[in-house]
């Protein structure tokens, strides 16, 4: 499969801080017809995440872009997600494919190790990191930097399968990664400062379009002064 610009991430806690409508924010991210948008929920009530990934559903199709579930295969399957990602702790690609079979599944590495033996199932993608310190997942662990990052785009593009960065990923940090990762992974910095309208269509939102739109650009654009005025 081909995986190629922004891999947005919809944190549904980082949101609700926040007093983010989820679904405003998607509207918002799909503008910019990212690689995909994935729904992580770590702390809701799972039929609160079914809900929203259902209602995300026909919205990520109408886009174009794969809706990716975090960690429940269940509701990934219930919602008719695009993909599964799975981290380290989650449940293991081969089990998934056994309950699930024709569930794409993505995996989270956080070392070479990992990526050799992630490679070895075949996933969907791997995502690779933290590769800048992060706080949006406190137990990420120690950031492996840029030049680890490519010996992982080698090992992963030698078996055709796309990497996505992943851990403290900014529009300033993000042009040291082009050439580097297939696509990106970034969640608080598609969220301008300050609250966001309540209408979901004022100048918050249109933000987070112009924020989602320069960083999927900055990695599917040939045009290299495109990837310059992203940052």
């Amino acid at each position: 499969m081909q995986l190629r610009g922004l891999y947005a991430i919809l944190d549904l806690e980082t949101l609700q801080a926040r007093r983010v409508d989820p679904i405003a924010f998607a509207r918002a991210v799909l503008r910019a017809r990212p690689a995909a948008l994935q729904v992580r929920s770590k702390a809701s009530p799972l039929r609160e995440t079914l809900g929203l990934l259902r209602e995300l559903q026909p919205l990520c199709r109408q886009a174009g872009v794969p809706l990716v579930a975090n960690d429940q295969a269940e509701l990934a399957t219930l919602a008719s997600c695009d993909m599964l990602h799975v981290g380290q702790t989650d449940e293991p690609i081969a089990r998934v494919r056994r309950r699930f079979p024709g569930l794409p599944v993505g995996v989270s590495t956080h070392s070479l190790r990992q990526l050799d033996t992630a490679l070895a199932e075949w996933p969907a993608y791997v995502a690779c990191g933290p590769v800048f310190s992060t706080q949006t997942k406190l137990c990420a662990g120690a950031a492996i930097g840029v030049s680890e990052l490519a010996e992982a785009r080698t090992q992963a593009a030698a078996v055709g399968i796309p990497l996505v960065a992943i851990g403290g990923i900014t529009r300033s940090r993000a042009p040291q990664l082009v050439g580097t990762a297939d696509a990106v992974a970034v969640i608080s910095d598609l969220l301008p400062r300050g609250p966001a309208s309540s209408s979901g269509t004022g100048a918050w939102f249109r933000c987070v379009t112009e924020r989602a739109r320069a960083l999927h650009e900055m990695f599917t654009s040939d045009d290299p002064t495109v990837r310059r005025h992203a940052s």
